[in-house]
């Protein structure tokens, strides 16, 4: 087959027309696709609902950049190129002449249809006895035509190939008279495509825009002024369908994403325990609800309560990944009756098996409660120790640290003591991530909040009365204060409270 030749030549002078055609004059810009992902705060904790994702798609981008500086070009495919539909020649709207590339078939068609054709008049008359459909089965180079690819859903206001069925069978039994170009759509999906057929066949051209074309034009009513506006038309409204498509695709994933991440935060166990729990969860990677902080709390069956929170280092979808897997791991391993240096020994050998690399290591604070509620252990392995504070109008203060042990992942024959501590009656326990001790005393200030702000904020809240759901809300909205804005890194945060002094 001889190489694409483009015909190219004088515009004819433009016709007075009034509209491109009927489905040209009843269009109108696509809707919007569905909104975004609305996260609610579940029962486990509070989270950020990630933004969707804005702008234009790529693939649209390039779409319009394809013809942003060449002349307009056009396939035309048609049984006899000599003859009908005599394609008149036209200027572009940069006055250049549009180029016009014929073929009698579609296994020309592919073999012409390379990236800078954007626009595909096709005459519904042609039949579509032995039509390839595949370009790759054409002979197409590397270069040229591209393979053929399912066709979009077209984002047409009548409809599209996906929402409606398609006939099998004209009425006297032949077959589909559309079935040309399905397999045009099929073969094109990105490109914008007109049918062409006789003014008597009105309904047959209507149905044509259904299918997935962008516009019909009638034979005889053809000329250079009324084609090239209905390239123009094509062109455009084909990009629109593309960046809708495709921004409604992002949009679905988006809400996918969601829903696969809240699924993996944690659900605390503590049926039969008389312990309150609270939690807050603010993932520093933007329009995320998972980061590198993960925390838990499980209830074994004698009845102690286990609590944990740990940070991986690093921000991103991995790490999000590791403190999900440590997570489930520690889950796992506490209710198989691990805990302390066993258990943290355990994990760290998770740790080195699944992180990408050797520098990757998470910072860690369990604690096991015995099950009157009255004394616990805690491990540190190179985790913020957590605030304590006890009955009876008692001030929170920090936990030692001196008996603690390092991050996971840093040195491989680590020991990680278990401190016993004694609660009483009635206390609270506030575990965190340094994320929430990271943040600024002032928006004008590089100075870090540290435990000894968090603590004077706990302190002062706590003398108010707040406690629980309350206390931590309070607390955050503080922290946000001073910082003069959202905190940069992932916060978690976990709230333990016994309170027996009613009874």
């Amino acid at each position: 087959m001889p190489p694409p030749q483009d015909a190219t030549g004088p515009a004819a002078p433009p016709a007075a027309t009034s509209a491109v055609s009927p489905a040209a004059s009843a269009s109108s810009a696509p809707s919007p696709g569905p909104a975004g992902p609305e996260v609610s705060a579940g029962s486990a904790a509070s989270v950020s609902a990630p933004a969707p994702e804005s702008g234009a798609p790529a693939e649209a981008a390039e779409t319009r950049a394809k013809g942003a500086g060449s002349a307009l070009t056009l396939l035309v495919i048609e049984d006899d190129p000599g003859g009908a539909p005599g394609v008149p020649r036209m200027l572009d709207e940069s006055g250049r002449p549009v180029k016009i590339r014929t073929a009698r078939n579609l296994t020309e068609a592919a073999r012409l249809l390379t990236d800078d054709v954007h626009c595909i008049l096709l005459d519904l008359a042609l039949p579509c006895d032995g039509i390839v459909e595949d370009a790759g089965e054409a002979g197409g180079r590397a270069d040229g035509p591209r393979a053929a690819e399912p066709a979009p859903a077209p984002a047409a206001a009548d409809g599209g190939a996906d929402g409606a069925p398609e006939p099998a069978a004209s009425a006297a039994g032949g077959p589909d008279e559309l079935e040309t170009l399905r397999r045009v759509l099929r073969l094109a999906p990105r490109h914008a495509v007109l049918a062409l057929t006789d003014g008597a066949d009105a309904e047959r051209a209507a149905e044509a825009v259904r299918v997935g074309a962008q516009d019909y034009l009638f034979r005889d009513e053809l000329d250079a002024g009324l084609l090239t506006r209905a390239i123009r038309y094509a062109v455009e409204r084909k990009r629109a369908d593309l960046a809708q498509r495709q921004l409604t695709e992002s949009r679905l994933r988006a809400q996918e994403n969601a829903r696969l991440e809240r699924g993996l935060l944690p659900r605390p166990l503590l049926d039969g325990s008389d312990l309150r729990f609270a939690a807050r969860y603010r993932p520093g990677r933007s329009r995320a609800l998972l980061g590198g902080d993960f925390y838990d709390t499980v209830r074994t069956q004698d009845g102690t309560v286990h609590a944990m929170i740990g940070d991986v280092s690093g921000h991103g979808p991995d790490e999000a990944a590791l403190g999900v897997e440590l997570r489930i791991a520690w889950r796992a391993l506490t209710f198989a009756g691990l805990c302390g240096d066993e258990l943290l020994g355990t994990l760290q050998r998770v740790l080195e098996h699944e992180r990408a690399n050797e520098e990757i290591f998470a910072t860690l604070c369990t604690v096991d409660i015995a099950p009157d509620g009255r004394s616990a252990g805690v491990c540190l392995a190179g985790h913020p120790s957590p605030l304590f504070a006890g009955g009876g109008g008692a001030a929170p203060r920090l936990l030692p640290y001196d008996e603690s042990g390092p991050a996971l992942g840093l040195l491989p024959q680590a020991r990680w003591p278990r401190r016993h501590v004694t609660l009483g009656r009635s206390w609270s326990l506030m575990m965190y991530t340094d994320g929430l001790i990271e943040g600024h005393v002032d928006d004008r200030s590089r100075e870090r909040l540290g435990q000894q702000g968090l603590l004077d904020i706990v302190s002062l809240r706590m003398r108010e009365g707040a406690r629980g759901e309350r206390l931590l809300e309070s607390a955050m909205t503080d922290v946000h204060r001073l910082n003069g804005g959202e905190l940069t890194d992932d916060v978690a945060v976990l709230l333990l409270e016994r309170d027996v002094s009613g009874r």
